[in-house]
């Protein structure tokens, strides 16, 4: 039995010692994305119009997430496209689509750099939004073999400073329900790391 203590005890020292010393700044970005978790998981459940609940109806589980990471929260300015093109996509189901390449932000990570497209699009309701989507090396892994999303607010400031958080990255409604189609990010979105941040698959 006390072999058995020594053994516990010598766990509980070596994962301690593999926590994470974060900040106090740290620590509340961390439970402010649990927070929006917990939130979009009870809306998934919960909402009428969420992909769980029309038809055909899927099986409600949890979202599954890595673990919450400050080191993949990036911050860029937007670089708009002298000539903003009018480019064709497809959706997961084979249709064509159209939107804005409106611009870029750019980050840094581990000595490299990295370019995303942030794209213009009308929804069928007519709203203007725009979006980042992309492909890693996660891919079709751990991650929707799609790609994920990064909803994108413009800023009117032209100095303004964008924050690229990609533990907010997710899946679109197509990774959970086939009546769904959405944007499939082309070649030219596919950054060449493991963004071992945000969203999951959702069906292994």
């Amino acid at each position: 039995m006390k072999k058995l203590y020594v053994i516990l005890f010598a766990v509980l020292i070596f994962a301690a010692g593999c926590e994470k010393n974060y900040s106090p700044e740290e620590r509340d970005y961390i439970n402010k994305i649990e927070k929006i978790r917990i939130d979009k998981n009870n809306e998934m459940k919960n909402d009428a119009n969420s992909p769980f609940n029309l038809e055909p109806k899927v099986h409600f589980e949890e979202l599954k997430y890595f673990d919450i990471n400050p080191g993949f929260v990036f911050k860029s300015k937007l670089t708009e496209y002298p000539a903003k093109d009018t480019i064709k996509i497809y959706g997961t189901k084979g249709e064509e689509r159209k939107v804005i390449r409106f611009g870029f932000v750019s980050f840094s990570y581990k000595n490299s750099n990295y370019k995303m497209n942030v794209y213009k699009g009308t929804s069928r309701t007519g709203v203007e939004y725009y979006s980042l989507w992309f492909t890693d090396k996660t891919t079709n892994e751990e991650t929707y073999g799609v790609g994920r999303y990064l909803d994108f607010e413009l800023n009117p400031d032209k100095d303004f400073i964008y924050s690229i958080d990609f533990n907010l990255a997710y899946n679109p409604y197509c990774a959970y329900s086939s009546k769904y189609s959405c944007a499939v990010p082309t070649k030219e979105d596919y950054l060449d790391l493991a963004i071992e941040a945000g969203e999951k698959k959702f069906h292994d």
